[in-house]
């Protein structure tokens, strides 16, 4: 019975610091002051189109059009990419639409390139920074250049062009 009433009263103390500001909300709402990752004009997708709430197979999550698809494996110049090494990928969340590599490998936003050896296919990407090891790829592009999806799959990375 102790530890009932222990366990209620913690909940209760960690229910009021939540409504005071002590702990962090649950809330997605910005605060303010705060900004929220806004797209960039010159992205490969110019429209975001988000997956239905009820998705549940890759075409249905896989939200780019034919056109958007063909010009993330059009080819680039090769004389204004730089290599920035390769990583591992999975899958980012499938949730988030377009083209892009989350990856340690930048340390800000830029345009790139991915190529997948296996196949010696290539798309061109947004590069996001992120921390730690390991890389994750969009849905799209993973399709695109023929990673499975449940793979860890080495990856070579490019930045411009």
């Amino acid at each position: 019975m102790r530890k009932t009433v222990g366990i209620l009263g913690l909940c209760g103390i960690l229910a009021g610091c939540g409504q005071v500001g002590l702990l962090p909300s649950a809330n997605p709402t910005q605060s303010e002051g705060q900004t929220r990752p806004q797209s960039r004009p010159d992205a490969l997708q110019t429209e975001v189109r988000l997956p239905p709430t009820n998705a549940r197979t890759v075409d249905e999550f896989d939200t780019t059009t034919a056109e958007e698809r063909a010009a993330a494996v059009a080819p680039t110049a090769a004389s204004a990419e730089q290599a920035l090494g390769s990583t591992v990928v999975s899958l980012g969340s499938p949730a988030q639409p377009g083209f892009w590599l989350e990856t340690s490998l930048v340390s800000a936003p830029a345009k790139g390139r991915v190529l997948y050896p296996a196949t010696g296919e290539s798309v061109q990407v947004d590069l996001i920074p992120i921390d730690g090891g390991g890389s994750r790829l969009s849905l799209p592009a993973m399709r695109l250049i023929g990673v499975p999806l449940t793979d860890l799959a080495e990856v070579q990375v490019f930045s411009g062009g």
